[in-house]
């Protein structure tokens, strides 16, 4: 059984998909009105946003992620973001620093899951920094420090956080993040090795699936919209008759990508299969009006 925890906070993001031709003003309207959000909470002029368009809408599911991470952790026994016992990640914190500022940092990080669930990013930041500075080995502080800036668009401090946490846990738990991150920096061949592990460990469906629509995404990316679709659409792949939520992703995905490539029917198939299961997702409506 899949943990409840913060792992699925980012993979919800990691879904992303390239904005359409045509479509190129109402995106960039969104990321400036983002990086003002930003600005706005106080990141003022370090914020440096990478030239990366958010086109899925997020953040509900990241809020909902979050608060069962946290009220599982709460829980006698419960698995904390790594997936180990939350008292063995307590333990390890009260080795590295003591058993006083272990319960202090702990609090912190707390404290920086509540404001992440607020969408309060910076502060969340603020919170983390100095945990993962003294603790450098607390995975669930370098998981959610990552997932952070992932949250901000700061796509390299991301990436170093998440690599981290995949050394300390051995976990593909944030894989597809990680891999969308080296996605926005056009780090190809990091994309490549980070779906080939996942696809290896097989984690779960869900996990596997957020990891094919990255990869897709990052075919597509440098114009290899066949090899894209062929990995959305390998074997044959059709929505369920009861889809889940992240079988309408890929489907959503697969119908972008077919959209792209100049494949209305087969684009307002997928569509129209989407929203039949689930009319309020995302902007699907839209989409398929416009086709």
């Amino acid at each position: 059984m899949q943990r409840a925890g913060w792992g699925a906070l980012g993979r919800r993001g990691a879904a992303r998909i390239a904005p359409r031709e045509g479509v190129g003003d109402s995106a960039s309207a969104e990321w400036r009105r983002a990086v003002q959000e930003a600005r706005d909470q106080g990141l003022g002029g370090e914020f440096e946003p990478e030239q990366w368009v958010r086109v899925d809408e997020v953040r509900d599911e990241a809020a909902d992620a979050v608060r069962r991470g946290r009220r599982a952790s709460e829980r006698s026994g419960a698995s904390g973001p790594t997936g180990r016992p939350v008292g063995d990640q307590r333990e390890e914190l009260s080795r590295a620093v003591g058993a006083r500022q272990a319960e202090k940092l702990d609090k912190v990080v707390r404290d920086a899951a509540r404001a992440f669930e607020r969408e309060r990013y910076p502060e969340s930041r603020k919170l983390l920094a100095p945990v993962t500075q003294r603790a450098p080995g607390f995975a669930p502080a370098r998981e959610l420090l990552g997932l952070t800036y992932y949250r901000m668009g700061r796509w390299k401090q991301a990436a170093s956080e998440l690599e981290a946490f995949g050394e300390l846990t051995g976990s593909t738990e944030q894989h597809p993040v990680l891999a969308d991150c080296y996605r926005a920096l056009e780090k190809w061949d990091r994309v490549d090795d980070l779906w080939a592990e996942l696809r290896e460990a097989s984690p779960s469906a869900e996990l596997v699936t957020e990891g094919r629509i990255v990869a897709a995404g990052a075919l597509a990316d440098r114009g290899e919209l066949r090899p894209a679709i062929a990995l959305l659409g390998a074997h044959g792949w059709r929505v369920p008759k009861q889809p889940r939520e992240h079988h309408l992703r890929r489907a959503y995905a697969l119908a972008d990508l077919y959209e792209r490539a100049g494949d209305l029917p087969h684009a307002r198939e997928l569509f129209s299969r989407v929203q039949r299961a689930d009319p309020g997702f995302g902007d699907v409506a839209g989409r398929l009006e416009s086709l």
